[in-house]
């Protein structure tokens, strides 16, 4: 199990915000938890001192192009980048250095996997590129994948099948546990555990880590095969959590 970090972008500035309030439709909605003074390649910088491979930078709407690039040039190979991907712009961001390109909404079509889409985009750019995007939310006692800033419920179920089955089109799983992200109330530890029983391929959970010792939590639910983000619960964002023992504890899994 790894710590993966995070560079989470809105209009251009590092911020951590609820998940769950991320709307096209007004800003008025969104809840930040912080915003940065510092850049998003300070950011990235950071990580590539403290060896910290394959985090991920999220580009949250439009107007962040720059900054995404920034961060990804400041650490060559060490992020995954996210938001907005789709095959004619994936090779602009893996160019400058991004290790994957992580994709949702592209690849859905109605609420449903738009499988034609999908083989468009590994042809375009490699499994061993591609992280899906399985960010989920509760409904019905059972985990859905949202899209559209997880706005939207599609049709698929996040179930040991729909692993099973993503899994031969990509390198990686990201999974936001959408309902508890920014919120920094507790993981949700059923999502958690699904993961790392049935995920064939390396995968990651974020949303609602609150505590140091939810490393610990995460490692022991998903039998040491689920890595954890930490965004809003740092102290680098304002949080808590001391960011250096998050690093130190990381080293000792390595």
């Amino acid at each position: 199990m790894k710590f993966r970090p995070c560079i989470d972008l809105r209009n251009g500035k590092v911020v951590q915000i609820v998940g769950g309030t991320l709307s096209d439709e007004t800003r008025d909605s969104l809840v930040t938890n912080f915003e940065s003074a510092r850049t998003p390649a300070q950011f990235a910088q950071t990580y590539q001192a403290d060896h910290l491979y394959g985090g991920h930078v999220i580009a949250l709407g439009p107007g962040n192009t720059d900054s995404a690039l920034e961060a990804l040039h400041a650490f060559p190979g060490g992020l995954q980048m996210g938001g907005g991907i789709n095959p004619e712009n994936a090779h602009t961001f893996l160019d400058a250095g991004a290790s994957h390109v992580i994709v949702t909404s592209y690849v859905f079509s109605k609420g449903r996997m738009d499988m034609d889409k999908l083989n468009t985009l590994v042809n375009a750019v490699g499994k061993e590129r591609l992280v899906l995007d399985l960010s989920c939310r509760k409904r019905d006692g059972q985990f859905w994948i949202v899209t559209d800033r997880w706005q939207n419920f599609t049709e698929m179920p996040v179930t040991p099948a729909t692993l099973e089955n993503l899994s031969v089109f990509c390198d990686e799983f990201l999974v936001h546990g959408v309902d508890v992200e920014g919120k920094m109330q507790g993981i949700q530890e059923e999502l958690v555990t699904l993961l790392g029983e049935h995920s064939p391929i390396p995968s990651t959970y974020a949303g609602g880590a609150s505590r140091f010792s939810d490393l610990d939590l995460v490692k022991d639910l998903g039998n040491g095969r689920v890595d954890l983000t930490i965004g809003s619960a740092l102290d680098i964002f304002g949080g808590t959590i001391p960011y250096q023992q998050v690093v130190d504890w990381h080293k000792d899994q390595i």
